[in-house]
């Protein structure tokens, strides 16, 4: 139920996305941009969540930061979403980190109550690659 709930988030965000923004939206770019389009798509949230879920909140659960909780998300969740964002910021431009951090928390929530990275790269992989295709083409 939640998990479907975090897979429906998305196209919402979406959805007011683009009522606020009314791009262009041409679905067919990723035909002639293949790699441009799954690098973000698929590469990079397989990677990141290995990286970062996987790896770092992972290690962070064997710390004392293990018996930090905020609601439902976690002290390890919470560093390691920080982190995420963080790299981000170096990466992209400042509004475009601002939409990290949320999804980044589901990831590690999702990571946290399944105890694996496979629920968070299925959510971030369906993020990004709804993500690009509909508002991302290459100039």
């Amino acid at each position: 139920m939640q998990f479907g709930a975090a897979l429906l988030a998305a196209p919402l965000v979406w959805v007011g996305l683009f009522a606020l923004t009314h791009p262009a939206i041409d679905v067919r770019w990723p035909i002639g941009a293949l790699v441009v389009f799954l690098m973000p798509a698929l590469v990079y949230p397989v990677l990141e969540e290995i990286v970062f879920r996987g790896a770092a909140q992972g290690l962070l659960w064997k710390t004392r930061l293990a018996a930090v909780a905020f609601g439902p998300l976690s002290g390890p969740n919470l560093l390691t979403s920080a982190a995420f964002t963080g790299l981000h910021v170096l990466l992209r431009p400042a509004w475009f980190t601002l939409g990290v951090i949320v999804p980044s928390l589901i990831f590690g929530y999702f990571r946290d109550r399944y105890r694996g990275v496979v629920p968070a790269i299925l959510l971030h992989i369906f993020y990004n690659a709804g993500f690009f295709l509909l508002f991302m083409r290459p100039e």
